[in-house]
């Protein structure tokens, strides 16, 4: 449809609505304005407190509005009250038609959100000077995306990390600590100032020696490979953002392995998981657990199956 043709149609439609007295102090396009007559006043839509209405709608992601029914006529509402409050599980949203309900989409989008901010995010600056990290990268080179894309070259220092860890950090150390963002900056940014001290008193409490900790960006848990190979040391523990879930980006995992090197695959690790305040395991408590299963692989020389195979 032409433009002439579209402007025909909205003139004919103006003309009815003057006739009908829907509006008034309109023209349509191409009418002749009488002389000595002011211009018609542009039309504004009258205040919103006239209507009583409002565009603000409340936090889809608050307590009571995240677990809220949204069932219609349920048969057992108290039932279904009881389920929603059993599990973190998306149940009892109800529909409109084939579709989700608003309320729905807009806590999904929410929540998706806030996964798609920890997934591209970088850890703040000022937290890893607040704790002295020197930062360092593996061999990705084209940012987010191909971190997200090639997950192996976020399992290899690249040759300049080599050489920088060679330069600053403490050689053959019982206990490397080394700080990864992972999929989630997030969780470190959440959880690194309750563990990190927490590690650090527990090493020296039990009377080991603590490795140069740093900091690796573009961080995959296999790059705990190349951390034995450079500096030596006779544990790593590596803190690391997990893969965030819809609306969950603050857990954290630290990944363990003895004296790792070249080759080790996740058989040859620990991990202590879901490292979270509210929900997952305290971070303090994970602090001092890890301690304790790093002084056990020393004792027993193993990590991962073998650790567990040693101590059976």
């Amino acid at each position: 449809m032409d433009d002439a043709k579209l402007n025909e149609i909205v003139e004919s439609v103006v003309r009815q609505l003057i006739a009908a007295g829907a509006v008034s102090g309109i023209q349509p396009a191409g009418a002749a304005v009488p002389l000595n007559q002011p211009a018609p006043a542009p039309i504004s839509a009258p205040p919103t407190s006239n209507l009583g209405l409002t565009i603000d709608l409340p936090d889809p992601t608050s307590e009571d509005l995240r677990y809220k029914a949204r069932v219609k006529n349920p048969c057992d509402p108290a039932a279904l009250t009881e389920l929603i409050n059993s599990t973190t599980a998306r149940i009892g949203v109800g529909r409109a038609g084939p579709r989700y309900n608003t309320a729905s989409l807009l806590l999904f989008q929410g929540d998706h959100a806030v996964t798609q901010d920890a997934l591209y995010r970088d850890i703040d600056q000022k937290l890893l000077d607040e704790f002295g990290l020197f930062t360092v990268q593996t061999n990705v080179t084209g940012g987010k995306e191909q971190f997200l894309l090639r997950p192996d070259l976020g399992r290899q220092l690249s040759d300049e990390a080599k050489r920088t860890l060679a330069d600053k950090c403490i050689k053959k150390p019982n206990v490397q600590l080394v700080v990864g963002d992972g999929l989630s900056a997030a969780a470190i940014e959440a959880n690194l100032r309750q563990i990190f001290p927490v590690i650090k008193q527990g090493v020296q409490a039990a009377g080991l020696t603590m490795g140069t900790p740093f900091h690796i960006k573009y961080c995959r848990v296999g790059v705990m490979n190349d951390i034995g190979d450079a500096i030596q040391p006779d544990v790593v523990l590596l803190l690391i953002g997990e893969r965030p879930g819809l609306g969950r980006a603050e857990s954290m995992s630290v990944y363990m392995g003895f004296k790792p090197k070249s080759g080790e695959t996740d058989a040859d690790r620990d991990v202590v998981c879901n490292i979270f305040e509210n929900g997952g395991t305290n971070p303090l408590e994970a602090g001092a657990f890890v301690v304790q299963i790093a002084q056990k692989m020393r004792q027993n020389q193993a990590s991962g199956v073998k650790l567990k195979l040693a101590t059976q």
